[in-house]
């Protein structure tokens, strides 16, 4: 199976992409996680990203808040998949790190994941890694039946309160 590579712009994004590696955990899908800036260790970053299709990644996650340049970063030097998360920072509530992240010229896109959204980031990943692994789609597809149920269940037990 791919690794997915997840990359954070700084150590302080790691609280929320720790819910992607979570996630990625309950998939049981590889991962390996690294910190690098767009503007502070670019050579690194693009040397990670340049050699990533060899090294067995599949998709790739880039983190970053702010000026959120790591995910269009990471995305013009592969042609791997780039899913993008933008982290809320201490002002503008993260919209500046949406709007980077999600503001790609054509040609170099990058699929871009809700303001902190690493468990989405991460299940995305997970879907198109399971584009070519039937036992992976069975785990989504699992998920997706639970996640039904569960709110079916919950559904019943308000139906039963409210609507005797």
């Amino acid at each position: 199976m791919k690794k997915v590579a997840v990359i954070m712009g700084s150590d302080s994004d790691l609280p929320v992409v720790e819910k992607a590696m979570t996630t990625l955990d309950e998939y049981g899908v590889p991962y390996e996680v690294h910190v690098f800036s767009a503007h502070r260790t670019p050579e690194e970053a693009r040397a990670f990203t340049v050699s990533a299709r060899q090294n067995g990644f599949g998709v790739m996650i880039a983190a970053a808040g702010m000026a959120a340049h790591l995910a269009g970063a990471v995305a013009a030097n592969t042609t791997l998949p780039v899913i993008g998360i933008p982290v809320k920072a201490k002002y503008l509530d993260g919209i500046d790190a949406l709007l980077s992240t999600v503001q790609m010229p054509t040609g170099i896109p990058v699929a871009t994941v809700a303001i902190d959204g690493a468990a989405n980031a991460a299940l995305l990943a997970v879907q198109m890694l399971a584009i070519e692994d039937p036992a992976l789609a069975e785990k989504l597809d699992q998920a997706r039946r639970a996640g039904k149920e569960k709110v079916l269940s919950k559904n019943a037990a308000i139906e039963q309160k409210y609507n005797s």
